[in-house]
């Protein structure tokens, strides 16, 4: 991720006593960040908690991918803090090498399902049911807590039939997509499966728009999604300079045909 010093200087007040001000200041310096330009990949600092998340997510996915072979044969074995953003996505890949449209959304929906504890679904809907209410609630809490997947973003206003909410999340720039590069890991493992899971499972309607021209993406709570079909990520074509499974020659991504 570009990282944009910032720097804070805090001034010490007059002491009550001599009516002096100590001359040093006390300097902070922190880091903003800003996702990098298209073509680019952003750096991103990922801490004990967010390679925790890779890795959770990450062995439950191996269960589709299978393990890497090591040169001899042996099937290569990680702990849970060993995995990094990079090898969370080359898991993803390996689900989606092989398999039709359907399967990899549903090898994602089981993994998504694994990581509930029994009953989730349907506390879930007795806890937040499709109102104005729980679209908001569950956007504000999809920017702190996803952040390690997708990147920095906001809570934005959208409009849902007809009413302004504050249900939106704006994406700034997908780290799954920058990371992968592939329109059809965007759409196949990410999209459909997500929108499917708060949609189906949750009862919670959610729409995700992602933007291919820039990388970024737009959740809106309690917007039913559309049919692959009539949705305009239907006809998107390959990244061919940035995908390694690409088909430059198609007009629209092969793994969003089959």
């Amino acid at each position: 991720m570009a990282l944009m010093p910032v720097e804070l200087r805090f001034a010490t007040r007059a002491s009550p006593a001599t009516g002096t001000v100590p001359r040093r200041r006390a300097t902070v310096r922190c880091a903003a960040t800003a996702p990098a330009p298209m073509g680019e990949k952003t750096e991103y600092r990922d801490g004990p908690l967010e390679r925790a998340f890779m890795g959770l997510f990450a062995r439950k996915m191996e269960k589709y991918a299978g393990r890497k072979k090591k040169p001899g044969g042996e099937e290569e074995k990680k702990a849970v803090w060993d995995w990094d953003y990079e090898s969370f996505v080359d898991v993803s890949r390996r689900v989606m090498v092989g398999r039709s449209r359907a399967q990899q959304q549903e090898a994602v929906r089981e993994v998504l399902i694994s990581m509930l504890p029994p009953g989730a679904p349907e506390q879930f809907k007795k806890l937040f049911p499709p109102t104005r209410w729980a679209c908001e609630f569950n956007a504000a809490l999809t920017v702190p807590f996803f952040h390690w997947l997708v990147g920095p973003s906001e809570v934005v206003e959208v409009e849902v039939n007809g009413v302004k909410q504050r249900s939106g999340v704006l994406i700034k720039k997908c780290r799954y997509l920058e990371n992968s590069g592939c329109v059809g890991m965007c759409v196949n493992m990410c999209k459909i499966p997500t929108q499917s899971f708060f949609t189906d499972e949750f009862g919670l309607p959610l729409t995700m728009n992602p933007n291919f021209e820039d990388m970024s993406c737009e959740m809106i709570y309690g917007q039913v999604p559309p049919p692959l079909e009539e949705d305009p990520v239907s006809k998107q074509p390959c990244y061919p300079s940035l995908c390694s499974i690409s088909t430059p020659s198609a007009t629209i991504c092969p793994k969003l045909q089959n």
